[in-house]
């Protein structure tokens, strides 16, 4: 007989008919008599109850039916007596296809995340895990939606680079080279002319220059891919392998590109909602029990729209009126994520998307700002129009700007800042063939899934997260 996702038989009604389930099995429970096994076969958070009466099956065969047996079963859907579900599986045939050893590590009992990131391989068949994971999914699904029903195309920018877009940080080498027997130049530098590519290459960590280049032709346009960052970063909130959402729109102004921020943002929260909603309920219960009140008052709010001097001025304030930070906040600074996470959860109560920083704190595409900011009377420094959108729990999630559209003014920040582009010259050649205004920003998908499960540390919303000294399974 066909088998039939878990799913699918927990939302029939058609009692007394025959069904074929296979998953794994969560708990047994029973008597001499009768057990009650619980098998889930990761298509909902939902459990089926089977119904195993001991006369029906040889006690060998019992047995086997432990915590993390994966099994077949055959029977007769039947309306449950029992609260929580409607239907249940009165089993007449049973196929252990794999029992499992007594040392199982996801045992039925309370694990700590840590524990469970040992045996990455094997929490995701959790409840928990088996909801984030579902609600990636469904991310990267309404991620890939709205994008194509908003007319833009999914471009694939490459993962192996020779540049370093914006010195987002330390790079992962890619090479053919004889580690043991490197070729050096008179200088004693490495020689890479007989290297794979001829020169030295990376691991992206940004697609955001060449989704540039693929604004400037198809009009707008979206990466979704891997990046990578070497950083020496054991936080909660930073990954060495991490997936980003990169959209590049031409003729855009800041507003325009604010308005795309949260209306991207709001639309991924409302898709999650809709379609995630027992994952959802279960991560309220048992992992963050304002998340569903969080993620509904995101969609309900028109987002902050913040200038960065104003928000220092508050922030200012606040340490005036006896409010502690544990990191300075004066203007130039760049925010620490306690700065942001104060005006988006204590003063304003709601998402903020922060403007015009100072030029110096970002990267040297952003486009200038003509009018320079006071700060009580005394004039600061130029201001660029970036934009970073606070959310509550998280801080940053999304970073974004307008870009320089003119040669000239990026050149000038280029020599400015002393940024080697001898390997960018295609970037460069955006500005000097048909240059146009155009702008994008860039979401950490994974920031994305902490805020939208409520989960609390990076390393448990992606399957296998690579840190520093992690790269099992």
């Amino acid at each position: 007989m066909k088998r039939t996702k878990i799913i699918d038989a927990l939302q029939r009604t058609d009692y007394g008919s025959d069904i074929t389930v296979m998953g794994w099995v969560r708990t047994k429970r029973g008597s001499k008599s009768v057990n009650f096994i619980a098998l889930n076969d990761g298509s909902t958070i939902k459990n089926i109850q089977i119904v195993a009466d001991a006369d029906k099956f040889d006690e060998e065969l019992l047995k086997q039916i432990t915590t993390g047996a994966c099994l077949k079963c055959e029977g007769k859907l039947v309306e449950s007596i029992g609260s929580g579900q409607a239907a249940e599986i009165q089993a007449e045939s049973i196929t252990v296809f794999g029992s499992c050893d007594s040392d199982y590590p996801m045992q039925k009992k309370g694990q700590t995340f840590e524990y469970m990131r040992q045996h990455a391989h094997m929490r995701l068949r959790t409840n928990t895990f088996g909801a984030v994971m579902r609600i990636r999914h469904n991310m990267a699904m309404a991620i890939h939606t709205y994008f194509h029903e908003h007319g833009y195309f999914y471009f694939h920018s490459p993962i192996i680079t020779a540049s370093d877009c914006e010195g987002a940080g330390q790079m992962f080498q890619v090479t053919t080279k004889n580690l043991y027997d490197l070729k050096k130049d008179e200088e004693g530098k490495i020689d890479y002319s007989d290297d794979f590519f001829g020169k030295q290459t990376s691991l992206t960590v940004s697609g955001q220059l060449e989704g540039e280049l693929g604004a400037t032709a198809l009009g707008a346009i979206y990466t979704f891919g891997p990046t990578f960052r070497a950083e020496n970063s054991n936080t909660p909130r930073h990954l060495a392998e991490f997936w980003m959402i990169e959209p590049e729109v031409a003729f855009i102004d800041l507003d325009d590109l604010m308005d795309i921020e949260e209306d991207f943002i709001k639309y991924c929260v409302r898709w999650a909602l809709n379609n995630c909603k027992d994952d959802l309920e279960f991560l309220n219960k048992m992992i963050d029990k304002s998340l569903l009140e969080r993620l509904n008052s995101v969609i309900n709010t028109d987002f902050v729209r913040l200038d960065y001097t104003e928000g220092i001025r508050i922030l200012q304030q606040a340490i005036k009126d006896g409010r502690k930070f544990e990191f300075p906040c004066n203007w130039g600074d760049d925010l620490a994520s306690e700065h942001e996470r104060y005006l988006v959860e204590e003063y304003f109560q709601k998402p903020v998307i922060m403007t015009h920083y100072p030029k110096k704190i970002k990267a040297f595409y952003m486009k200038i700002d003509e009018q320079i900011p006071e700060l009580d009377g005394i004039q600061q420094e130029q201001t660029v129009q970036g934009t970073d959108v606070l959310f509550p729990q998280i801080g940053e999630i999304i970073g974004g700007s307008v870009r320089e559209e003119s040669y000239d003014k990026l050149m000038g920040e280029i020599k400015e800042r002393d940024i080697p582009m001898k390997d960018m010259w295609w970037y460069l050649d955006t500005r000097r063939f048909g240059t146009c205004p155009h702008g994008g920003f860039g979401l950490g998908f994974e920031r994305l899934m902490l805020f939208v499960t409520g989960m609390q540390n990076i390393r448990d919303v992606i399957p296998f997260p690579r840190t520093p000294k992690t790269a099992e399974f």
